[in-house]
């Protein structure tokens, strides 16, 4: 027998998730949930950013939250860095530097007050810092399949983008749809044409749910080969820059569809709808995600008894 190919998810939850929400989390609210989705068997988690407060005022404790986070084997941390500035923070807390870029000029400008072009010197910048440290740069090419403000982006700078991550040493690069541009047709288009130019590089997904098509792109994704994901529990999360924004490809949704499909994830689910219940309590809202309102296939439950009534 075959044994099941592995899959490789991200959890965002505390980054992306947590940015676009209004109400504050206490550093220790923060923190059990990292310590829920650790205990659930995810071994990499984004945990916080290294912005400035006023720009997302939800990272303002990031040092507190890395100092506090639980340390185990196997399991890495990451942190998204706009800067250099940010990069030297990260690597200070022990954690992986998360940067990325837009394809989209409009969009990059609006998320880290540079353009494109600036944006990939930068991440320049941000590799020096990180370079001979423990802490590695993990790269995303943001708005990779669309733009809610210049329409389409150019495959050629996407290329670029990616290409830079490769020189960079991006043990995985993701690419983004940070506004939930794409279907499935394009997300088999782009990962096909990037595989043909770097065969043997790693590529992922990070994908949004904000028109329903969040399970159908991770779906194309695996049926072109893709391995690795970045999802986020309960379905947090939105991009504070995209108008109308709706929250992350689910975590929980997602492995249950991955177990019934036969792959491989080593996350226990029963574990992942207890940081979803947790993470539901803490911001004070039912989430979106869809197991955790249904149950697992797999539950059975009784019939009901119905009174017949003739006449």
């Amino acid at each position: 027998m075959t044994a099941p190919e592995r899959v490789t998810i991200s959890e965002v939850s505390l980054r992306d998730g947590l940015q676009i929400e209004a109400a504050i989390l206490p550093t220790g609210a923060k923190v059990a949930l990292a310590g829920a989705l650790a205990d659930a068997g995810l071994t990499c988690i984004e945990a916080t950013g290294f912005v400035h407060p006023k720009v997302i005022p939800q990272f303002a404790d990031a040092e507190a939250v890395m100092a506090a986070l639980p340390r185990r084997p196997g399991l890495r941390y990451a942190a998204f860095v706009p800067n250099e500035r940010g990069a030297e923070r990260a690597v200070a807390a022990g954690v992986d530097l998360k940067c990325g870029v837009a394809a989209s000029d409009r969009f990059n400008a609006l998320n880290v007050r540079m353009t494109t072009e600036q944006g990939m010197q930068s991440i320049g910048g941000i590799a020096r810092v990180a370079a001979g440290t423990g802490s590695r740069i993990v790269g995303v090419v943001a708005t990779a399949f669309g733009c809610p403000y210049e329409g389409a982006v150019d495959p050629n700078r996407v290329d670029r983008l990616f290409a830079q991550m490769q020189e960079l040493g991006s043990p995985v690069t993701y690419l983004a749809d940070t506004t939930g541009m794409a279907d499935p047709g394009a997300i088999r288009r782009t990962v096909e044409r990037l595989r043909r130019r770097w065969p043997e590089a790693r590529i992922g997904l990070h994908l949004h749910n904000t028109r329903g098509l969040g399970l159908a792109n991770a779906l194309a994704g695996l049926d072109v080969g893709i391995r690795d994901f970045e999802s986020s529990i309960g379905g947090l999360g939105g991009c504070p820059f995209a108008p109308l924004a709706v929250g992350n490809v689910c975590t929980e949704d997602f492995v249950h569809m991955l177990g019934a499909m036969n792959f491989e994830t080593r996350i226990n689910l029963d574990r992942l709808l207890d940081a979803a219940r947790l993470a539901q309590n803490l911001v004070g809202r039912t989430l979106p995600g869809m197991v955790l309102k249904a149950g697992k296939a797999s539950e059975r439950h009784e019939a009901a008894e119905r009174e017949s009534k003739l006449g």
